[in-house]
């Protein structure tokens, strides 16, 4: 009974996106064209105009004529980093220029009269996104700024021959369900449907043509229940 309504959900999902006939809803997870809410703020720091630092990025500091404070830090699984002289402090959720002028006030308020801070990051070990399917190079992949669809599939060097670019879906995490959005390359490129952003944790997946189980298989690999809601 479960596994003939997940079909049936799932051909729908692939009527509506063959049709190309602009933005409309699958069930009411899916959706064709259009972007998905924003994910859970847990999930995403990666949404303002600039990188917000996470767990497990690596860090560059450097302070002017203090070699001994010039070093690299990772930022560890709670979100702080430790520095001589001032210690562990929090920096998950920050921009780099409020980690620099919060290292810069630490050091002025005892240490150094005038610091020359500058922050970097090296790694981006927090924000990512998963690439898979019909693209040349599937992988998991560093989310560096705001970042849209088509660029994220440019970071996996591109579709490949096989792909079916009329049906590419991104995952998003929201409000703990596992949501589903379906989007036509073609159309992005042309204009005719939005780019949407992607953010931290999303899984987009290139559709190969003429794969008539494809779809099913990777509905498989994800909760049933938590991707769809029935519909009866």
């Amino acid at each position: 009974m479960i596994r003939a309504l997940v079909l049936a959900v799932t051909t729908s999902l692939l009527l509506v996106a063959c049709s190309g006939g602009g933005a409309g809803k699958l069930t009411e997870n899916a959706v064709y064209g259009q972007n998905l809410p924003p994910p859970d703020p847990t999930r995403a720091v990666v949404g303002a105009e600039e990188y917000r630092v996470g767990p497990m990025d690596k860090l560059d500091v450097a302070v002017y004529q203090a070699p001994e404070l010039t070093r690299e830090v990772q930022v560890d699984a709670a979100g702080q980093i430790g520095m001589p002289l001032i210690g562990s402090f929090p920096v998950a959720g920050k921009t780099v220029p409020e980690i620099r002028e919060d290292i810069t006030v630490r050091l002025k308020a005892r240490y150094l009269k005038s610091p020359e801070v500058t922050v970097s990051v090296k790694e981006f070990a927090s924000q990512k996104v998963t690439v898979d399917g019909s693209v040349t190079q599937p992988g998991v992949y560093p989310l560096m700024g705001k970042t849209t669809l088509v660029q994220s599939i440019a970071m996996a060097r591109g579709v490949n021959a096989q792909a079916n670019e009329k049906k590419v879906a991104v995952f998003r995490m929201v409000n703990n369900q596992r949501m589903v959005a379906v989007f036509d390359l073609n159309m992005i490129r042309t204009g005719r449907m939005d780019d949407p952003q992607i953010f931290p944790n999303d899984v987009i997946f290139v559709d190969r043509s003429g794969a008539k189980t494809l779809w099913r298989d990777v509905i498989s690999s994800v909760p049933i229940m938590s991707m769809f809601v029935p519909v009866l």
